[in-house]
């Protein structure tokens, strides 16, 4: 199953770790942990932002990927479940057709 991840970094403790210069460090270890497919860093308005693909077997795998973020960096984490057009065409749509 795959995660859109979507990532709101605060100020702090994010400000410090680039101060320190172990940013890149830890982003390195949590990045190792969770895997993503593919994570782009960006800007999410007010402040500091990513947003990642990841793809996972259990929903109960979730909080292996949102904690890491939530405890590592006091960071806002939202995911949606994303589907590939192959599952969507697999998925039976015709049998809700009205004729």
């Amino acid at each position: 199953m795959k995660l859109i991840v979507e990532v709101s970094f605060p100020l702090e403790p994010f400000n410090t770790l680039v101060r320190e210069g172990t940013i890149g460090a830890k982003i390195g270890e949590i990045l190792g942990a969770i895997k993503p497919e593919v994570a782009y860093f960006t800007d999410n308005g007010p402040g500091r932002g990513a947003l990642m693909i990841i793809d996972i077997e259990r929903a109960s795998q979730i909080p292996d990927v949102t904690e890491p973020l939530m405890l590592g960096f006091d960071a806002s984490v939202h995911y949606r479940i994303a589907i590939s057009p192959e599952d969507l065409q697999s998925a039976g749509l015709e049998r809700f057709a009205t004729t």
